[in-house]
């Protein structure tokens, strides 16, 4: 068997790893123990030098990891990955921000990160790369030698060729996604763009059965759908609504039903969106007021950026907006939480919410909206109000789906999840939970790395 080497742009440590179980980073460990492997990435740290990898291991697992200088850093990750693809690639365009120097400097750290692996290899080594930090990777590591078969996946969308051409030299990063055997996306929207541009930008060819042909390489690209450990949420969430958290969100709403949300503060995430669209429900049924509250919960991440201390200013003054206007002596009509939830926590808060509202302007997949559904109580499950620009919606097509650009829209779906039937509620459940369960973590590991090995 071979063995699989993992490479990200942070490496999931043992302790991190238990703390995130459930989720993707332990469906990539449970492979690397399955078949013994290497996860190799960024330490996290910033040094003076590029030093060597740390390498460690422990339970049949090898961690590699390497620290960057803060130069590198800041153009390569604040820079070009955050700074240019992260917008580019969720049609935030009047956010990208392109240099030179900052493309400069994500090609030589995926060299940099390339050189510190290739030595580690091995020649029966599958490796898998993940996520648009590290598209390069391949191409430096063929020039270091490796002839190892390496497949990439993308967990964010992959954009239309009219946005992809707006970042200068994008015809070299799909040049790079051709230096690798196979390349995963989300959906077939985000292969399809795919497809495109190698068809009318890079003269490539696409046969009938999904194999590549360009810039001198044969790649197979397919869609992966990523997927979550079903019943690990589902007993998770049985226990968490017990716990004492969850018991005290119950005693606040008293008697209230509870529609929440659960995001990193992102732009990509329609935050600002949602809570116009919730006054708009406000506004549009009044006989709700009172009886209602709507929980967000937005994790600060990248506080650094100036665009996310920007948003995070704005949603404060828009969730004091709604309770300004809404709000009674006995009733807040929205909580808005800047802070970080244990996901044991959050499996309990969902199982205990009617509705959850999941609307992206652009989502790779949102698996929020595949654990809202699997942490429901069968007997009485909660509705799923979902984006149609969420990878998510190509599965769970049995949400309520709504234009989070229409806020009347969502207004609507509101008003129809919180009104729905107990018989339609659970038939709706039953459908997605039936997806959720075909297509789980499991399911996508297993069929990424099968049609990377064949």
């Amino acid at each position: 068997m071979s063995r699989l080497v993992i490479v990200s742009n942070r490496v999931a440590l043992p302790a991190e790893a238990a703390q995130r179980s459930g989720g993707l980073v332990t469906g990539l460990v449970d492979a690397l123990h399955q078949a013994g492997g290497l996860w190799f990435g960024w330490s996290g740290k910033l040094g003076e030098t590029t030093p060597e990898p740390n390498v460690f291991e422990t339970e049949r697992v090898t961690y590699a990891t390497v620290d960057l200088t803060r130069a590198d850093h800041d153009g390569y990750y604040s820079g070009f990955s955050n700074a240019a693809l992260w917008p580019l690639f969720h049609y935030r365009l009047d956010l990208m921000n392109f240099t030179r120097r900052d493309l400069a400097a994500y090609r030589r750290v995926n060299a940099v990160l390339a050189d510190a692996l290739a030595p580690l290899l091995s020649p029966s080594d599958l490796v898998w790369v993940h996520d648009y930090h590290l598209i390069p990777m391949a191409e430096e590591l063929r020039r270091a030698g490796a002839t190892q078969r390496i497949g990439f996946f993308l967990h964010t969308p992959f954009p239309s060729l009219g946005v992809l051409a707006t970042l200068p030299h994008y015809g070299d990063l799909l040049k790079s996604l051709c230096a690798y055997d196979l390349v995963g996306f989300q959906t077939v929207e985000d292969l399809t763009a795919f497809h495109d541009a190698i068809l009318r930008r890079a003269g490539g060819t696409i046969s009938s059965d999904g194999h590549v042909h360009a810039f001198d390489r044969d790649l197979r690209a397919g869609a992966f759908p990523i997927g979550i450990d079903t019943e690990a949420i589902a007993e998770m969430a049985s226990g968490a609504v017990k716990s004492r958290t969850a018991r005290r969100l119950q005693e606040s709403l008293r008697g209230r039903k509870l529609i929440i949300g659960v995001d990193r503060l992102d732009y990509s995430k329609g935050l600002e969106h949602r809570f116009k669209a919730f006054a708009a429900f406000l506004d549009g049924y009044p006989a709700y007021r009172n009886h209602v509250r709507f929980l967000q919960i937005a994790t600060a991440t990248r506080s650094d950026v100036p665009e996310y201390r920007a948003l995070r200013q704005r949603l404060g003054a828009l969730a004091g907006d709604v309770a300004g206007r809404y709000a009674e002596l006995d009733w807040a009509p929205i909580q808005y939480l800047n802070r970080s939830f244990s996901q044991r926590s959050l499996a309990g808060f969902f199982r205990l919410s009617r509705v959850a509202l999941v609307t992206p302007l652009r989502d790779g997949m949102n698996l929020v909206a595949k654990e809202y559904v699997a942490a429901q109580n069968p007997d009485d499950p909660g509705v799923l109000v979902l984006s149609p620009f969420a990878g998510a919606a190509y599965e769970l097509d049995a949400a309520v789906i709504a234009n989070p650009y229409d806020p009347d829209a969502v207004a609507e779906a509101l008003q129809t999840a919180l009104g729905m039937p107990l018989g339609e509620r659970c038939e709706r459940w039953r459908a997605m939970m039936v997806v959720l369960r075909r297509n789980s973590i499991a399911a996508w590991r297993e069929s990424f790395l099968g049609a990377l090995s064949s």
